[in-house]
């Protein structure tokens, strides 16, 4: 039988992306495999958790430990949805994944790409390969209909305010 793509594993990242959407929570999903099987994931639960550290990469990451019995996730590869921020980035470099394949950047807040680059930073102990565009046009456009959509309930919810009924 031959294993699944990456792009597979970035399927199941959306899935669990529009999980987040459903929730009105900001739509990043994660998965983490081992071996071609899923061992863990996640998508952001900041809001509905009152969990800073709630994120898709970590709430994955503690799945994938559980289902392990063991925080060190060497040989794992993570599926995320979204570059990974600075905290995202930092676990995935001390849980020792091996690899993160990643669909968008954040130009915002991206940790492995587009601010700096934790995952390859020579001082620290462990190095996590990368590779980006996975799908990427898919989850660039779940990002962009979320936010829509909230500015678009935030311009109904001002109308309502500043408008007699």
């Amino acid at each position: 039988m031959e294993s699944p793509t990456p792009e597979f594993f970035m399927r199941e990242a959306l899935r669990e992306a529009d999980k987040a959407f459903a929730e009105k929570e900001i739509p990043v999903g994660a998965i983490v495999e081992l071996n071609g099987e899923i061992v863990g994931r996640g998508h952001n639960r900041t809001e509905t958790e009152k969990d800073p550290t709630a994120h898709a990469e970590m709430n994955a990451l503690r799945e994938a430990a559980k289902a392990l019995d063991g925080w060190r996730l060497t040989g794992c590869r993570m599926y995320v949805t979204v570059e990974p921020c600075a905290m995202c980035a930092g676990a995935l470099v001390l849980a020792r994944v091996y690899k993160v394949y990643i669909g968008a950047t954040n130009e915002k807040s991206g940790a492995c790409v587009s601010l700096r680059n934790l995952l390859r930073d020579e001082r620290l102990n462990h190095f996590v390969e990368m590779e980006t565009g996975i799908l990427r046009e898919e989850c660039e456009t779940l990002m962009k209909r979320f936010f829509k959509e909230i500015r678009s309930d935030i311009g109904k919810s001002r109308k309502r305010k500043w408008c007699k009924e």
